[in-house]
């Protein structure tokens, strides 16, 4: 996940609190290690990505490639998603994620410790939803496109979250249409679409 301005909470060592804004757990509150570069998608910027969502998510398989807090996978399947991957590569963050599944008695769920570069050069499992979110200053983004679209791993007319500095470009594959597009601060959001 990409470091942004530094929160309350948000200190290397410490931790954060992530609250779960709809679905079956609403407004429960969930803590994230403070690790640094790790955040989860604000608020404001999440009830405007789930309300774009909202239509495609009950049973929908979900990758959360670059999951962190669990943010935005975990509001899937408070939101009705049938599964979600969830793949992150720190080990304390991992069992953070492990834990609060396990207090949520989450159904559908799965935490895969790996590098996102490495989990993608796998065998592909298409999905309904991916989220991209990598640190913003990594080259990930392009490089995450360009292989969930060569490899197969987005259904035709999946949909790709993509989250990524606001004055970025978006690498966006030849077979994926822009459908949305804000910005808040320095965050740029945006939903695509495969059409391959």
């Amino acid at each position: 996940m990409a470091p942004i301005a530094k929160r309350a909470g948000d200190k290397p060592g410490g931790q954060g609190v992530l609250r779960i804004i709809g679905g079956t757990w609403r407004s429960r509150r969930l803590t994230f290690p403070g690790r640094d570069g790790l955040r989860p998608t604000p608020d404001r910027v999440r009830e405007t990505l789930f309300n774009w969502l909202q239509p495609w998510l009950p049973g929908a398989a979900c990758l959360d490639l670059f999951a962190g807090s669990g943010a935005l996978g975990i509001e899937s399947l408070s939101r009705g998603a049938g599964q979600v991957v969830l793949v992150e590569k720190d080990d304390i963050a991992v069992r953070a994620l492990r834990a609060n599944l396990a207090l949520l008695e989450a159904r559908g769920a799965e935490v895969v410790q790996a590098d996102a570069r490495v989990f993608l050069q796998g065998a592909a499992r298409p999905f309904d939803i991916i989220f991209l979110d990598p640190p913003y200053d990594s080259g990930l983004l392009q490089d995450c496109c360009a292989r969930l679209a060569a490899g197969g791993w987005v259904r035709k007319n999946g949909l790709i979250y993509l989250e990524a500095a606001g004055d970025r470009d978006l690498p966006l594959p030849a077979a994926w249409t822009l459908l949305r597009s804000k910005r808040a601060g320095q965050v740029g959001y945006h939903l695509a679409k495969n059409d391959a």
